[in-house]
């Protein structure tokens, strides 16, 4: 087999090498100079989740005018809204959360994204993914130029689940791709011991296709190990009952084991509810709260050091459309779990829903930029430095009207 058709074959190159985790998730791996390195998780929400029947202002009255089919019953009603705050509540699907909440590592900053408006889904999520909304032509992504502003003493990697990587980790840094689904230790070609023998010896150089080979199966070997080991402890009884609960429970493995990853990426489709959302929400945000706990408790050793992030492209329009649905819209929320969190509150302005208000007369209002977000984490919990933060984010500046750090 020729060296190109091989490398294509099994996603080896410059990129790294295919090695399995998890379904649609994405980590990013580093040695940290310390033994008590800081953990950034973010997760994805494809398809634009409808923020305000997931953090609800249950004490807006123009929530219930706007949304006389969709809008969630008050606190203590039947099928009523989780109350968080007297004035928001939490979606009843999602209670597996409310622990989280009470225990104060849950917080939300409502009416945040970006201020670009961009009503198409592939664009306003390269624009999040970018981290430059309003540039079409920025070639990698954010998460990726943060890699590169982490610590280099010892040779640092990300890991992607997939066939392409999304762009939120496309950039310089190196990326390992892995392998999606519930196959997370299935063998792969170079398993086989004659083929192992055989491209050890062809990749045996010190060429960057030799290194990009080696660097591709120690990091396989590193992950692999480590997944059988905690797939033995865990196989008591214990059942996982969609992909997104057993992706997050592989990656919070691999972020409290020996191989140190430091940032990780998952992503979860099906939120672009423009018929039927009440069902829709109901099917899918018990998977979704089941997820994130299973993340938090798999995080546990290392949870005081680490910052989730939940984010979506763009919110939903504040009335319902004649489908028992929304449609595309602009502020929505974000979710903020981890154990440097000051959670238990909701953060952001809020400047209400009666139309005067609203984004062009339809919309939730952005008044937090989801970089303002992203950049207090990179900047308080991560340490990064001004001059780093302004490579990762270019051209934004901090206004530093909010805080959720403890």
């Amino acid at each position: 087999m020729k060296r190109r058709n091989f490398l294509t074959a099994l996603s080896y190159s410059t990129a790294g090498m295919l090695i399995p985790v998890g379904l649609n998730s994405c980590v990013a791996q580093t040695d940290a100079q310390t033994s008590r390195p800081k953990r950034l998780v973010v997760i994805f929400l494809r398809g634009a989740i409808d923020g305000l029947n997931v953090v609800v202002p249950h004490q807006d009255a123009d929530y219930y005018r706007s949304r006389p089919t969709i809008a969630l019953p008050y606190p203590h009603e039947k099928n009523g809204v989780l109350d968080l705050d007297g004035f928001f509540g939490l979606h009843p699907e999602l209670q597996d959360l409310m622990p989280l909440w009470q225990q104060k590592s849950l917080a939300f900053v409502h009416a945040s994204g970006t201020q670009i408006t961009e009503r198409s889904h592939f664009q306003a999520q390269d624009y999040m993914e970018s981290g430059t909304p309003g540039v079409k032509t920025t070639p990698d992504g954010w998460m990726n130029r943060l890699l590169a502003e982490l610590p280099q003493e010892k040779p640092t990697q990300a890991l992607n689940v997939g066939v392409t990587t999304p762009l939120i980790l496309k950039g310089q840094m190196k990326i390992a791709n892995l392998k999606p689904g519930k196959n997370s230790t299935a063998r792969i070609s170079t398993d086989n011991p004659y083929v192992n023998r055989a491209f050890n010896s062809l990749y045996s150089g010190t060429d960057d296709l030799s290194r990009a080979y080696q660097d591709g199966l120690k990091t396989r070997e590193i992950v692999i190990a480590e997944l059988n080991q905690e797939m033995i402890s865990a196989s008591g009884g214990a059942t996982n009952v969609n992909a997104f609960v057993d992706d997050a429970a592989e990656v919070a493995r691999l972020m409290v084991g020996n191989t140190r990853t430091q940032l990780a990426f998952m992503d979860v489709g099906g939120w672009d509810t423009h018929i039927n959302q009440k069902a829709m929400h109901n099917r899918l945000l018990p998977d979704l709260g089941r997820g994130l706990a299973t993340l938090v408790k798999g995080l546990e050793p290392i949870y005081a050091d680490t910052a989730i992030v939940v984010m979506s492209e763009f919110g939903r329009t504040v009335k319902e459309n004649g489908n028992g649905g929304t449609d595309h819209g602009h502020g929505n929320a974000m979710w903020l779990l981890g154990g440097a969190i000051r959670g238990g509150e909701i953060y952001g302005e809020w400047l209400g829903l009666k139309q005067s208000v609203l984004h062009q007369n339809r919309d939730l209002s952005v008044t937090t930029d989801f970089r303002e977000v992203l950049g207090l984490i990179l900047q308080q919990h991560l340490s990064v430095s001004h001059n780093s933060l302004n490579r990762v984010f270019p051209d934004y500046k901090l206004t530093n009207k909010i805080d959720f750090f403890a």
